[in-house]
């Protein structure tokens, strides 16, 4: 598929009018993206959204979305299980996508849409956004300039507390709706991407257990999808590390943390803090600031306000989405996640589960 001409702006259609479509169209207007319509499962939702995010239509079914001309990028923002076969259709008609993760509820979709994505000619990208934290970044770069030495251990945990009553509730309890894994795949699936994003290592074994804390919420009864899950990992390169994944966690919102250990250094990173990382060592410890001047090429140019003015969950998805415009437009960003990531934490959660089920190690897949 062609780029689209210089100049002209790339055209954004979300489907889905949630909490994610409305980040998702913030994105795309930071990114100066025209915002040329919105889709949810009517068409007086589809209005209704539309104007709630600032696009400029509602439309009635994805045939009619797909048919316009104007969209250049197409954002899946559905529950999980309708993920793999929208984005498929969007790749059919020619359109670029963004797809919420998981890519798909089983490895089998997955592959499919990344075989059509390299077919089709077109990026499909998954918003494994946390990688568009400048500290995360700067990891990255002190792991690949050696600075840390040979990664030894890697220790990390993804906790919310959004799940902890019983009384709480939501669509991806339901397997139907939301796949076989409920806390993995929503946010070990982040964790997982970053250990390999900033170790640029790839988890080979795993040996997990899963817990569900409530059989019975709000809507839903006899609940198999998991709270929370505890994961042992050995990486291709020698290391080992442990993974802690909750939505059952008191006081914790969005406590992403990874620690990577290394023979000279250790890192460590924490998304409610990510204004800065820690550097260990055995003497001389600090804790580095979001600051361009200090930091490696990649992480600097991530840094959209000076040091001092915080930047956030929403300046790491904009980030994100101005690199799938640049890759759209022939470009070639750094550590952009494409359709081959989202489809390698499909088949790190089937580990998982199948771990869980068989109570022993099992072997993960090679990335793609």
């Amino acid at each position: 598929m062609s780029s689209p001409a210089p100049g002209r702006p790339l055209g954004t259609a979300v489907v889905g009018g949630g909490f994610m479509a409305g980040v998702h169209t913030r994105a795309a207007r930071s990114a100066r993206s025209r915002l040329v319509g919105a889709l949810t499962s009517t068409p007086e939702g589809s209005r209704r959204a539309a104007a709630e995010h600032g696009l400029e239509r509602g439309y009635a079914d994805l045939d009619e979305l797909l048919a316009d001309d104007a969209v250049d990028v197409v954002h899946v923002c559905t529950p999980n299980a309708r993920h793999a076969e929208q984005a498929l259709a969007a790749v059919r008609a020619g359109k670029h996508v963004v797809c919420e993760k998981p890519l798909a509820t089983g490895a089998a979709d997955a592959a499919e849409v990344v075989a059509a994505a390299r077919e089709a000619g077109v990026v499909v990208a998954v918003p494994f956004v946390y990688r568009f934290h400048p500290m995360v970044r700067e990891a990255r770069a002190r792991v690949r300039s050696g600075a840390v030495g040979r990664v030894l251990t890697v220790t990390g945990s993804y906790l919310q507390d959004w799940m902890l009553s019983p009384e709480d509730d939501d669509w991806r309890v339901d397997p139907a709706v939301g796949g076989p894994s409920r806390a993995f795949a929503d946010i070990g699936s982040h964790l997982v991407d970053l250990l390999e994003t900033v170790t640029g290592d790839h988890v080979v074994r795993l040996v997990a257990t899963t817990s569900t804390v409530h059989a019975d919420r709000a809507q839903h009864t006899d609940v198999r999808t998991e709270d929370a899950a505890a994961v042992v990992v050995a990486t291709a390169g020698g290391a080992i590390g442990t993974l802690l994944v909750s939505q059952v966690a008191p006081g914790r919102k969005n406590r992403l943390h990874l620690e990577v250990a290394g023979s000279t250094e250790s890192l460590a990173f924490d998304q409610e803090h990510p204004e800065t990382l820690w550097v260990g060592r055995r003497a001389g410890s600090l804790l580095l600031p979001r600051d361009a001047d200090q930091l490696s090429p990649d992480a600097a140019r991530l840094c959209a306000v000076p040091a001092g003015h915080p930047q956030g969950y929403q300046d790491a998805f904009d980030a994100f989405v101005a690199d799938v415009h640049a890759a759209v437009r022939g470009e070639a960003p750094e550590a952009l996640p494409l359709a081959v990531d989202g489809a390698r934490a499909v088949d790190v959660t089937a580990a998982v589960l199948a771990s869980t089920a068989s109570g022993g190690w099992v072997d993960a897949p090679a990335p793609a």
